[in-house]
Order: C-alpha cells, then structure tokens, then sequence
C-alpha cells in the first residue's frame, strides 16, 4: 500500500517524510516499505510495529550506506556499513554499535579482524598493514595494542607486550632462520629545542636492548626469558 498523497498522511510525512508500503490494522508500518526521511535519508527494508525491524538499506544523503540487520530502529545483528571516504565494516552489531566480531577495511586498504566493543577495537584481533604485509595480532584495549601480542614481518617477528600501541619491556624477536634475540623495550627521553617559556622540552622515544642470541625458544608473556637461557651469543648495540 501506498500512502504517498493521501491527505490522511499528510502531516506524517511533513514530520517523518515520506513512505511506501506496508501497514498493519492499527496504521503502523509493518511489513515490507520504503521511507525517505526528511533529511534525504532512505530506508528500504522491513518494519515492525512502526519501526525499522529485520532485514533493510539504509542510504545516507553523504554517501554512507548500512545493509543488514535491524532491531526497533538500531543496527543490531549482522550488517555491513559502508563509509563515505570508502572504508567499510562487515560483522556484528548491537543497539547501533560495532560490537562482538567484525572486519574493517580502512581506506588505505589495512583491515582490522577481531573483537569489538562499544564500536571500538576491544579485546582479540589481527590488524594487517596493506602497504607492508605486516602484521599485529594480540589483544586490543579500547581501540589500542595492549598486553600480549606480536608483530609478523616477512623475514622475523617479534613477541612481546604492548602498552598504548608500542612495545614495553621484555621480548623477543624470532628470525626465520631459527634464531632469536632476547632484549626489552624501554623508553629514552630525547631532547628536543627550548619551548616558547625557556624550558627545555622532551620526548621519549622506544629503544631495543638486546640481551641474547638464542635457539628457538617458547615465551610467556611478561616474563624476562633471556635470563635463564644458555647465550649462544651476546648482542651488541
């Protein structure tokens, strides 16, 4: 049914735009429609009871364009939201945010796979960089690398934790070769020039002190290995 010039619609759609579609008894949009919102926005999908439920596209006037699931007018199940500046996210939501497991491809082509909360990067996942083919894979507290996780290079990888995205304290890197190098992250103050008041400014910077050459080893997180390994050889700065 349509009700698009009905007088009785009228004062709706001068509110909530216009819609195509079905209605149950009491009115409501139930069923299958299409509604263009006042602001240019499209929905075309199913409803219930009066709002968006089930299945639908929501079309943006920016370009945005979200295709999945619904629940009383939120992005809630599995959806892919697609993002005007060609970015895009495929997975699961809940009461319009990304949350539980989802995939999402950014606009320079890196992709972001694990867990999500609050629409932000939570708990496991893999962030893979385009450009280099490089890898983090570990865990994710509030959109940052945080704890246990490591770095995956072509030739070697490094195995440590991480503190708002940078390696801190105890790891090691393991070669291909079937090598490793044992160390820590530890941060340098640089200086930098005087500020606007005469005080002298700083910045830390992540240094890598090697400890040890080793056999191939296994490593738990937080935990200095170096120490009670037999050196196979000293690494120097």
């Amino acid at each position: 049914m349509s009700d698009v010039g009905s007088d009785e619609f009228d004062d709706e759609r001068s509110k909530v735009g216009e819609y195509e579609g079905d209605r149950n008894e009491a009115g409501e949009r139930h069923g299958v429609g299409k509604a263009v919102l006042p602001n240019g926005d499209v929905y075309q999908g199913q409803y219930e009871h009066g709002t968006r439920h089930g299945q639908g596209t929501y079309r943006f006037k920016n370009g945005a364009r979200y295709v999945g699931d619904y629940h009383k007018n939120m992005k809630h199940g599995q959806g892919t939201f697609y993002y005007p500046d060609g970015s895009k996210y495929e997975g699961s939501w809940v009461e319009d945010l990304r949350q539980g497991h989802g995939v999402y491809t950014y606009p320079n082509r890196d992709t972001y796979d694990g867990e999500w909360q609050h629409h932000i990067r939570h708990g496991q996942g893999v962030y893979h960089y385009q450009q280099t083919g490089s890898q983090y894979r570990g865990s994710w507290l509030n959109g940052k690398m945080e704890a246990a996780g490591e770095y995956i290079h072509s030739n070697a990888r490094y195995k440590g934790n991480f503190v708002n995205n940078n390696p801190c304290g105890p790891g090691k890197y393991v070669f291909d070769i079937g090598c490793e190098q044992h160390g820590e992250y530890q941060q340098a103050e640089q200086e930098r020039a005087e500020g606007e008041w005469g005080e002298l400014a700083s910045t830390a910077v992540l240094k890598w002190i090697p400890k040890c050459v080793t056999g191939l080893t296994l490593w738990t997180p937080g935990k200095d290995t170096s120490g009670g390994e037999k050196e196979a050889a000293v690494a120097e700065n």
